[in-house]
């Protein structure tokens, strides 16, 4: 007999009929699975499959285990479909044995036992090749899971880096800055750890960006960024955004380390660096943050830095300031100041008071000056010296400065008695600069029917004494129709005498603290610098009135000395009209 598991040309020769079945079997299968061969190819693979079965039906005892390796051979041929195993089933058991030539009882029975063991090793072969196919895809699922997990870890780290830093110097970006602040203050945090911020912004950055372009602008961006990464690399350096870096030194002991990381800051900033043929120069203004981490918030510790910096920037460029919580109350409280002023002055909160001006010589009332107040609904009346600069610096005094015209006006138009004082009205520069600073004088002249005369504008000789003719030229209009001009406080700025016989002017008001020292047991030189004062200004015709008079002795050095007028507390504080003018003979 032929041994099962070989095919050769004996067994070719042996059973004939297998050339006649193995074609008949490929036909039945076809199209039932998916098979990687030829028609030819699954004809001669099949062919070989026919021979062994007959093998194995005549030989002696029968060998099943053939019919186990044929179903086996089947599925790794690829004929893996349950309607494929079921054709084969039939067909060889309706061609097979005729084929063959057995149409015996005994053949028909090996026959089926051998399909049953070719069924049997069927079902095991797709049964091990699901379970090798499950694996595989298993191995494969933990594979591609385990490239996905890294790919992942790769992609989100990536994602933050890029997430948390600047693209173009690659600092640490406000994100990473505002996360590791804010760790700071987490309640893990013990309750002695400090914390200090240096918040920079270049000076000068705009200039070469705005004349070299972005590009350079970029170039110099980032090598700044690179020294102050090397150069205080011990501490987080991040970019804010356009030229602005912060340093957060964690868990500080003293100003003085913040202090030491703001110089290395500057100095880093300030050396030179060359930049595609141009030699760039800038410097850094720092704004220093230093306090106990318990009782603050991030927000906090921004916020001061920010005001700081200004500071900073304000005092000259160049250089780190401190943050001062007194100053910042102050600042606020300006703030609420300015913030309120534009209502108080629709609701008529501002009012004025008047102190006189008497001659010194007779006690004569000369004038009075109409001293702005505000009554505050919640501080109480304020004095000029509180809110007169926050008027000047937001442009409300323009604005302020015509209401308080128009009501001293109005106030002294009621003086109608003969010898009546003149209304004297202090002016802001920003006044004597608006547009229609003439017409609005004018114009409050004309309705209220006040003589120009009995109207006197004081202006700081600060003011008074630049070299721009805006302010001289509109004070010159005015005195040519009649009004009275002074200068206020004068002796405080520069004291150009030689340069008044060409100013509008036709007094000085001598500043109050050289009148303090009058009449002092000790001698001092306020009395000389008065009394030359007060000679030069008689010999360029002009009248001297002194401020700040507050007792008898000083009144009477001040009419030894020549002084025409005097104005303080002893002649009379400031109060409603009808008292200061009631100081008349």
């Amino acid at each position: 007999m032929t041994h099962p598991a070989r095919v050769d040309k004996r067994s070719r020769k042996a059973w004939p009929g297998a050339a006649t079945f193995a074609p008949a079997w490929a036909k039945a299968v076809a199209g039932t699975s998916y098979v990687p061969m030829t028609q030819a190819e699954l004809e001669q693979r099949l062919l070989e499959l026919t021979l062994r079965l007959a093998g194995a039906l005549g030989h002696e005892p029968i060998n099943l285990w053939t019919g186990y390796e044929i179903g086996a051979d089947l599925v790794a041929a690829h004929l893996t479909s349950a309607e494929g195993l079921g054709r084969t089933v039939e067909v060889v058991e309706l061609r097979l044995l005729r084929d063959l030539g057995l149409l015996t009882e005994e053949a028909r029975d090996r026959l089926a036992r051998l399909l049953g063991a070719l069924a049997t090793g069927y079902a095991r072969a797709i049964r091990d090749r699901t379970l090798d196919e499950q694996e595989t895809i298993r191995r494969a699922a933990l594979v591609a899971r385990d490239q996905a997990e890294r790919a992942l870890r790769v992609s989100e780290a990536r994602f933050r880096y890029q997430a948390t830093h600047d693209p173009l110097t690659g600092l640490p970006n406000r994100a990473l800055f505002t996360e590791r602040l804010a760790g700071m203050f987490s309640d893990q945090l013990g309750g002695g750890q400090r914390v200090g911020l240096c918040f920079i912004d270049l000076d000068g950055f705009k200039a070469i960006n705005d004349s070299l372009g972005h590009h350079i602008g970029d170039q110099l961006l980032v090598a700044i960024a690179g020294r102050l990464g090397d150069r205080i690399c011990s501490h987080l350096v991040a970019r804010m955004g356009g030229d602005e870096f912060v340093v957060l030194v964690e868990d500080s002991s003293c100003v003085d380390d913040i202090i030491k990381v703001a110089d290395a800051a500057l100095a880093a900033i300030a050396e030179p660096v060359r930049i595609a043929g141009h030699e760039l120069s800038v410097s850094g203004s720092i704004g220093i943050v230093e306090r106990p981490a318990a009782g603050t918030e991030p927000n906090d510790i921004m916020r001061a830095a920010d005001i700081t910096l200004h500071w900073a920037k304000a005092a000259g460029k160049g250089r780190w300031a401190l943050y001062d919580q007194d100053r910042d109350e102050q600042e606020v409280a300006r703030y609420a100041l300015s913030a309120a002023m534009p209502a108080a002055l629709e609701r008529g909160d501002f009012y004025l008071e008047y102190q006189p001006l008497v001659a010194l010589r007779d006690g004569a009332l000369l004038g009075v000056e109409a001293l702005v107040r505000w009554r505050h609904p919640e501080l109480g009346v304020l004095p000029p010296d509180v809110f007169v600069g926050i008027a000047e610096e937001t442009g409300l005094i323009v604005r302020m400065g015509r209401t308080i015209l128009e009501a001293a006006c109005t106030e002294a138009v009621r003086w109608t008695a003969a010898g009546a004082p003149y209304v004297s009205v202090n002016l802001a520069v920003r006044q004597v600069r608006d547009p229609r600073f003439v017409a609005d004088v004018t114009g409050v002249l004309e309705r209220t029917g006040l003589p120009p005369s009995r109207l006197q504008l004081e202006i700081t000789e600060s003011a008074i004494m630049s070299r721009d003719d805006e302010p001289v030229c509109a004070l010159r209009q005015l005195a040519d129709i009649g009004v009275r001009m002074a200068i206020d406080d004068f002796g405080t700025g520069y004291s150009n005498l030689s340069y008044l016989r060409t100013l509008p002017v036709h007094g000085l008001k001598i500043d109050g603290s050289f009148v303090h020292g009058l009449g002092a047991d000790e001698p001092t030189t306020d009395e000389p610098i008065l009394a030359t004062l007060v000679s030069l200004a008689h010999t360029l015709g002009l009248t001297v009135t002194a401020e700040g008079v507050e007792n008898a002795r000083q009144a009477d050095r001040l009419r030894t000395i020549g002084c025409d007028a005097g104005q303080g507390w002893y002649f009379g504080a400031p109060g409603p009209a009808a008292l200061a003018c009631a100081l008349r003979p």
